[in-house]
């Protein structure tokens, strides 16, 4: 089986919990229809990256080694993206538009897109639309387009707030078409409501 790789940018104190859904069900290899993508990791350099909870992760990538191959590009949220060091990933952002793949950001990554204008022309959300005003300044003119929710899909680019986490996993997932929407939904309530009380709608 050729895995299509679902590449998640993590940068410096990037926040581990934000990707904690998404990933493993990426990675879920059952059922019926085998999932034929699997999960790798880029960064600015092969260099060690440390998470906000303590984690240490060896990066699959740096932003010179990968390829232009991958399916989806997800953008963990953390403390680095309003650093001049984070517009390295800007060619990616590109890379994945031109290709129409999967896009998603969630939390402060979010900041950094309307930072650099891709949020403009988009429906979008982000943490407050107040702060990522203040954060990206001129270079963010989408006000309009921005939706007070928990994550929003808009076409391939998935965005999120930082309490998003299941929404997000739930967005992404259906644009990569591992789940149907009513998959997602019924996945999502499961971990939303908790195991006892997902069961109590269900019967």
């Amino acid at each position: 089986m050729n895995e299509k790789q679902i590449v998640f940018v993590i940068l410096e104190e990037y926040a581990d919990w934000e990707g904690a859904y998404l990933a493993p069900e990426i990675m879920r290899k059952s059922g019926e229809e085998l999932n034929d993508y699997c999960v790798k990791t880029v960064s600015i350099s092969k260099e060690p990256v440390h998470s906000i909870g303590g984690f240490t992760v060896l990066p699959d990538y740096d932003i010179d080694s990968l390829n232009d191959d991958f399916y989806g590009l997800i953008l963990i949220g953390g403390n680095s993206w309003r650093k001049e060091s984070s517009k390295k990933i800007i060619p990616l952002v590109n890379k994945a538009l031109e290709k129409n793949v999967v896009l998603g950001a969630i939390c402060d990554a979010t900041v950094f897109l309307g930072m650099n204008g891709f949020l403009n022309e988009i429906e979008h959300t982000s943490n407050q639309l107040e702060e990522l005003q203040r954060a990206a300044g001129k270079n963010y003119t989408g006000e309009r387009k921005y939706i007070n929710q928990q994550a929003v899909r808009s076409g391939n680019v998935i965005t999120a707030n930082g309490t998003a986490t299941l929404e997000f996993a739930k967005e992404v997932l259906i644009a990569l078409g591992i789940r149907t929407e009513d998959e997602a939904d019924s996945w999502y309530q499961f971990h939303k409501l908790g195991y006892y009380e997902y069961i109590k709608n269900i019967k």
